[in-house]
């Protein structure tokens, strides 16, 4: 008897270990038939005769037969594909040479007679401070990292203090500065970067649990950038699980003006780090929303730059061809300053396009084409008389605003879900997708499995798709410089994430005490135009000046 229930053991496990096999893809032992091809020929909505079948099985099980043999090969993360997304149509202009940058003249700034109000200081204000000496990059740096202990508990923004190495960067920012070697205005300014960048000796998670004690031995670009500017790393903040939504391993991050709600994502503690005072900028990526979405939340000032500026080096891929990173700030001069930093050439990542930054603080904006998308604006959705309000205000400051539509535009949602799924590919096959905090069909591990039924034959149509769209916002921007829209209640935030435009997103009031925004959008490469015309407005208004009240 004994020996009889050892034996079905034996064969329990061979057959768990079989089924386990074949749901992986470590192996197949059954042939491919004909009722499996049709079956996914109706997938795909192709009908095929009996001999049109018998001619596909053989080459169908060598293809199989590859895909396994790749299987045994599946890259990390950080290898691209050798495909690489291009928004630069023939004929477009594209600023080329030097960068110009002017921010014009400083402020006339002095430290507040109660310290707490360093907290809603500018970066710009902040460096003069520095600049001038008024106060120490390390007495900033302690300020701004006790108040990430202190809120953080109600906030739940951070992933990993970066303590050490801020006061490290502090102190080096500061005998530099005493030395005579200042290197501009983000020398000595504290910051946090959403935790899909690495940096060296700390955890990058990902903000998911397959990948929460992951530590890379590198710094990313832009952390290497931002270093060289003399800026201070103070956090890695928390993130979606996988760049999607407000959902990680911990606790929900949550918005500073309504802390029952989230504050959005994926950049979720970056916008919610500085809405609530506890740093002057962070970093954060967007791919179909997470940089305009938490800033809307939050209200905070968000650049989303072109395709093809900021260098993704050390970043986390979830899709090669859409993938942006882009500073969260407190307002829109802040935003071009740190984007200054962070732009610009690496031969870490083949994707950037040479490209001039020109922005100069005292063009006027009053000689750009101005767009606005009328439809959208005329319908009801949630920040309609908000959105309408900025529209007069800007007439009023003597904007003619002409009235534009986007073009239509198809179902492109199957280029994310198949970059995605193959940059996320290792979780699928190994089942170490169960280990994701959020296992519903509207989340990455089901997202991820349905990828696989796209054939790429389908992905490459809506790429050719994709490119037929790129050309029909190319005849947009013939007729105006920058348009404006509602940040979410318009196509142009979908449509622009695939053709690469930039877009700067700014609180413009309140609703049910939350903030609202709106969204500039400009020509791909030109920031500097769109950054120009959201200043003025952000300057004649004092959305930007509101602070939650923790």
């Amino acid at each position: 008897m004994d020996r009889i229930r050892k034996s079905f053991r034996l064969f329990v496990l061979f057959a768990v270990i079989f089924i386990l096999g074949a749901f992986t893809g470590r192996f197949f032992t059954d042939k491919i038939t004909d009722t499996d091809v049709r079956g996914a020929a109706k997938i795909f909505g192709l009908e095929m005769t009996q001999s049109e079948i018998d001619s596909l099985l053989p080459g169908l099980e060598d293809a199989r037969t590859a895909y396994l043999a790749h299987r045994k090969m599946t890259p990390s993360n950080d290898l691209g594909p050798a495909l690489w997304f291009n928004p630069v149509l023939p004929g477009m202009n594209i600023p080329i040479g030097p960068d110009k940058v002017n921010f014009g003249k400083a402020p006339k700034v002095s430290m507040p007679k109660n310290r707490d109000e360093l907290a809603w200081y500018t970066v710009r204000e902040l460096a003069e401070l520095i600049r001038s000496k008024q106060i120490s990059s390390e007495e900033l740096t302690r300020f701004f990292l006790d108040r990430l202990k202190k809120y953080d508990p109600q906030l739940h923004c951070v992933v990993t203090l970066t303590e050490e190495l801020a006061i490290e960067q502090a102190k080096r920012a500061d005998a530099e500065i005493k030395a005579g070697k200042y290197r501009g205005l983000l020398h000595g300014i504290p910051y946090g970067a959403k935790d899909l960048l690495a940096a060296r000796k700390y955890k990058t998670t990902w903000g998911s649990v397959p990948f929460k004690d992951q530590v890379l031995d590198y710094d990313a670009t832009v952390i290497q950038k931002l270093d060289a500017a003399g800026a201070v790393l103070c956090a890695k903040l928390t993130m979606g699980e996988l760049a999607w939504g407000d959902v990680w391993f911990g606790e929900m991050t949550r918005n500073p003006w309504d802390t029952k709600t989230g504050s959005s994502g994926s950049s979720a503690g970056s916008a919610s780090s500085v809405s609530a005072g506890l740093l002057p900028f962070a970093i954060g990526t967007e791919t179909l929303g997470s940089i305009v979405s938490p800033s809307t939340v939050c209200g905070t000032t968000g650049l989303r730059p072109s395709y093809g500026r900021v260098s993704r080096h050390g970043a986390m891929a979830l899709s090669w061809s859409m993938d942006k990173i882009g500073p969260i700030c407190r307002s829109v001069e802040d935003c071009a300053i740190v984007f200054q930093a962070i732009q610009g050439p690496d031969p870490m990542d083949v994707s950037l396009i040479p490209a001039a930054f020109h922005y100069d603080a005292n063009f006027d904006p009053r000689q750009l084409k101005i767009g606005y998308l009328k439809q959208d604006f005329a319908r009801r959705y949630p920040f309609h008389d908000q959105d309408s309000v900025a529209l007069q205000k800007m007439r009023e400051m003597g904007f003619k605003l002409v009235p534009i539509e986007l073009p239509s535009s198809p179902d492109l949602s199957i280029i994310l879900s198949a970059e995605s799924a193959a940059a996320f590919d290792e979780l699928t096959l190994s089942g170490r997708d169960d280990l994701m905090r959020r296992q519903i069909k509207n989340a990455w591990p089901n997202s991820f499995r349905e990828a696989r039924f796209i054939p790429a034959v389908e992905y490459l149509q809506a790429n050719r798709l994709r490119t037929k769209l790129m050309q029909e916002m190319q005849k947009v921007f013939q007729e105006v410089d920058v348009y404006i829209n509602p940040s979410w209640g318009s196509r142009s935030l979908n449509i622009t994430n695939h053709t690469g435009h930039p877009c700067v997103v700014i609180p413009n009031g309140f609703r049910n005490g939350r903030p609202t925004s709106l969204t500039f959008t400009g020509k791909l490469f030109e920031e500097g135009k769109i950054l120009s015309l959201a200043k003025i407005y952000q300057e004649a208004t004092e959305h930007h000046k509101q602070h939650p009240q923790l």
